[in-house]
């Protein structure tokens, strides 16, 4: 009996006190009393509902009382994020990750007293090595020619861009900003899967168009790829480069859906699908379904956007399917201009949190597996390789560049860059600064003008500290980083150079079949251009 009226005792609490205020107001005839007896009463349904529901146990047991449970439940990232958490721990940025961005793209003050934070003898420690004689870099305007020997329009772009978020994911001010931002500072915006959109034009920035299995904004009425359709998209001088979109680091190997409830006319315009009905993304592309078709189509799509850089995106799962492609490469003669290998650590406004979590591989490690098999058959100096996935800093991209890549693109960098505060509720539509939301009254707080100018910032700025590390390690321009640049600890004290751990495998190694060490030929053996299935039933 003392257990069950200690949980119900505020609910007594509260029915006594409506009963007491309600006798006392019609007592004394007071407004106030009778107010007070209104919100205690509305309080006691409250806990009458509370006891008779059936599906909050918590609630049945602790009327009225319960429902803090909820709502410290429902500000516990907030409380977390601005009271408890260090400033290196991850969540998945840091503290000191967000506050990087936050500085640059205001141009205030990013520089750090007191020395670094961080444990610099514990084992994950990384940094780069420098020389006593730096060197002096006046152009910080890094770039990289896209284009391989069948691209007619080569494109140069800059070593840092923006990945690939779609409109519908973001706001139609968010999608603004990040594009008049990309114009204003002269880098790329990826249009992500969704089409381009109204916003998009209207920025006027260089555009890298992805496809994903949907064809949005080049597909017929049956989500079948319409070569007119993209023929006329590709043509617009906005666009700058073609991506075959595979799959993405946050959830490989799943499509997903957009409820037709959540379609607006302007998303509808955009990926060119009907509004009273439920937009579908595949799992996997309807135009090929082997690697030598996948190559063709890459060949079309190359002649159809009468020449500009065509390319693929995806996040290694199966080594041997990566391959395979390769094989087809060669086969076919036909090989993509770029390949962007996204990190399974790479973002999205909604994953399934097994997929996010346990599914595809890491940057480091798919970056240099593609690398090194480009390499292994002589292709490597033919086809430029982007890579995404947790890169906002200078040290991220010098890293990264070391490890193999040719440029590098960031998508929550630059949503940080335009307000966003990490509040993770993108997938509900109540996003707090208008980023990730489709709701007026929330994005209309997004001021266009004002982030644009910070988009452009972080990126002028990042360069600006990259530029300076460069020139720190003695080299003149950050194409020229090299594994054996970046040191690591592998355990506590033990100090070892990225050639240890990621080397740069030797040309052609693949083709003459040398003994690599590394799993590479084994799986070169069994894969084949014909099939993505494995000759032997295995992985």
């Amino acid at each position: 009996m003392i257990s069950v009226a200690l949980r119900y005792v505020t609910f007594i609490a509260i029915g006594v006190a409506f009963f007491l205020f309600l006798i006392a107001a019609i007592v004394f005839g007071s407004w106030s009393l009778a107010a007070l007896a209104l919100i205690s009463g509305g309080l006691l349904a409250l806990g009458i509902y509370d006891v008779i529901q059936p599906r909050h146990a918590v609630l049945r047991n602790y009327p009225i009382l319960g429902h803090f449970r909820y709502a410290f439940e429902m500000i516990r990232p907030e409380i977390r994020q601005y009271l408890l958490e260090s400033d290196s721990e991850e969540v998945p940025f840091s503290r000191e990750a967000r506050a990087i961005v936050y500085q640059r793209s205001k141009n205030v003050e990013d520089k750090r007293p007191f020395g670094t934070k961080k444990a610099v003898y514990d084992s994950g420690y990384q940094w780069l090595t420098h020389s006593i004689r730096p060197k002096e870099i006046k152009d910080k305007d890094f770039r990289v020619i896209i284009g391989g020997p069948d691209c007619t329009q080569p494109y140069a772009a800059s070593i840092y861009n923006i990945s690939a978020m779609s409109f519908g994911a973001l706001s139609a001010n968010a999608i603004l900003a990040l594009n008049k931002g990309a114009k204003a500072g002269g880098f790329a915006h990826d249009t992500g899967e969704g089409g381009i959109s109204r916003y998009h034009k209207e920025g006027g920035g260089d555009l890298i168009y992805e496809i994903g299995s949907g064809y949005f904004g080049c597909r017929d009425e049956h989500g079948n790829f319409d070569p007119e359709k993209f023929a006329r998209i590709a043509a617009e001088d906005q666009v700058k480069m073609v991506e075959l979109k595979l799959s993405q680091g946050a959830k490989p190997g799943q499509g997903g859906m957009l409820p037709a409830a959540k379609i607006t006319p302007e998303i509808a315009e955009a990926r060119g699908v009907p509004m009273n009905k439920d937009c579908i993304s595949p799992a996997s592309h309807s135009a090929f379904d082997t690697p030598i078709t996948m190559m063709e189509f890459i060949g079309k799509l190359r002649t159809l956007s009468k020449g500009k850089p065509v390319g693929f995106k995806l996040c290694i799962g199966h080594r041997r399917e990566f391959m395979c492609i390769v094989r087809a490469m060669l086969e076919t003669g036909i090989t993509p201009d770029f390949i962007v290998i996204d990190g399974k650590e790479g973002g999205t406004g909604a994953a399934p949190m097994e997929f996010a979590n346990h599914m595809g591989m890491p940057l480091v490690e798919g970056l240099t597996f593609v690398h090194n098999t480009l390499r292994g058959v002589g292709l490597r100096d033919r086809i430029r390789l982007g890579a995404s996935g947790k890169l906002i800093s200078a040290f991220d991209i010098a890293r990264t560049l070391a490890l193999g890549a040719d440029w590098v693109n960031s998508a929550r960098g630059f949503m940080f860059s335009i307000g966003c505060i990490q509040a993770q509720a993108c997938h509900t539509n109540h996003c707090p600064t208008g980023v990730a939301t489709q709701d007026p009254k929330r994005y209309r707080a997004l001021v266009v003008p004002d982030k644009a100018e910070r988009v452009a910032n972080f990126h002028r700025n990042t360069m600006k500290a990259l530029a300076d590390m460069t020139s720190a390690a003695g080299l003149t321009h950050p194409s020229n980083f090299l594994p054996h640049h970046l040191l690591m600890r592998e355990k506590d004290r033990d100090m070892v150079t990225g050639q240890e751990i990621y080397p740069y495998m030797p040309e052609g190694f693949l083709l003459r079949e040398d003994d690599d060490r590394g799993g590479y030929l084994m799986r070169w053996r069994r894969s084949s251009s014909v099939s993505f299935d494995p000759f032997d039933g295995g992985v």
